[in-house]
C-alpha cells in the first residue's frame, strides 16, 4: 500500500503547468510583439488591412525587421495558449467534469493556437524584402494575416472561455461574477465574426482580444486543482 504522504506529492503534480502562469506567458509574448515591432518602426503600429494601400505597401517595405520580430513572437505566443488549452482541459476532467465544456474549452484553445501560429507565420512571410515587389501578394498575405490573427483566433478563443465558464459556473468551480465575465467576452469573440462581412465589426476583435488575456490569467489562478469534498 502507499501511504497518503508518498500520495499527495504525486496528486499536486497532476495538475500540469500553472494556468496562470501560462496565460500571462501568452499575453505578454503577444504584446511584447505588438510594442517592440511598433518601437522598432519608429513608433509606426502595424497597418489595418482596411488602411491607404500605398501606405501599407510603405510600411512592410520600409520596416522588414519589425514585421519578422512581430510575427516571431506572435508565432510563440501560440504555444503557451495551446498548452494552457491542454492543460485547463485535463483539469476540468480531474476535477469530475464530464459535460462537453472541457472538450470545448479543448478543441477551441488549440484552433486559436493554430491560427494565431499561421497568423504568426504569415506575418514573418510579410518581413521578407523579396515579397515587396509584388504589391498584390503583399496585400493578399495581409488579409490572411490579419483572417488568421482576428477571426480566425478569437472566434475560438471564445470557445476556450465558454468551454472553461459554463462548468466553471455550474460545478461552483469559479467564483460566478467570474464565470459570468467569461461568458460575455465569448459572446462578444463568437459576434466578431461578422468584421468578416462588415469592416465596422472590426472593433469587436480588440475588445475581445484583450479581455480575454486579463480573464485567462485570473482564470488560471482561480480554477482549482481539485474540488473540497463537499462538491465531490
Amino acid at each position: 500500500m502507499t501511504s497518503p504522504a508518498t500520495t499527495a506529492p504525486r496528486r499536486r503534480t497532476q495538475g500540469g503547468p500553472h494556468l496562470g502562469a501560462l496565460a500571462i506567458v501568452f499575453a505578454a509574448l503577444f504584446l511584447l510583439g505588438l510594442v517592440l515591432s511598433t518601437i522598432l518602426a519608429g513608433g509606426k503600429p502595424y497597418p489595418s488591412p482596411f488602411g491607404d494601400e500605398a501606405g501599407i505597401l510603405a510600411y512592410f517595405r520600409d520596416n522588414p525587421d519589425p514585421v519578422r520580430i512581430g510575427g516571431a513572437l506572435q508565432f510563440a505566443a501560440a504555444v503557451p495558449l495551446a498548452i494552457y488549452a491542454a492543460t485547463a482541459s485535463a483539469r476540468l476532467h480531474q476535477l469530475g467534469i464530464r459535460v462537453p465544456g472541457a472538450t470545448i474549452a479543448l478543441a477551441g484553445g488549440l484552433l486559436a493556437s493554430g491560427f494565431l501560429a499561421l497568423s504568426g507565420l504569415v506575418g514573418w512571410v510579410l518581413g521578407r524584402p523579396e515579397l515587396h515587389a509584388e504589391p498584390a501578394l503583399v496585400r493578399a498575405l495581409q488579409l490572411l494575416n490579419f483572417a488568421a490573427g482576428g477571426v480566425g483566433h478569437i472566434v475560438p478563443l471564445g470557445l476556450l472561455l465558454a468551454g472553461i465558464a459554463v462548468p466553471g459556473l455550474l460545478a461552483r468551480l469559479l467564483p460566478a461574477w467570474l464565470a459570468w465575465a467569461g461568458l460575455v467576452i465569448a459572446g462578444i469573440a463568437e459576434l466578431s465574426t461578422f468584421a468578416l462581412l462588415v469592416d465596422g465589426a472590426a472593433y469587436l476583435l480588440p475588445v475581445a482580444r484583450f479581455t480575454a488575456f486579463v480573464w485567462l490569467i485570473v482564470a488560471g489562478f482561480r480554477l482549482p486543482r481539485q474540488r473540497a469534498r463537499s462538491e465531490v
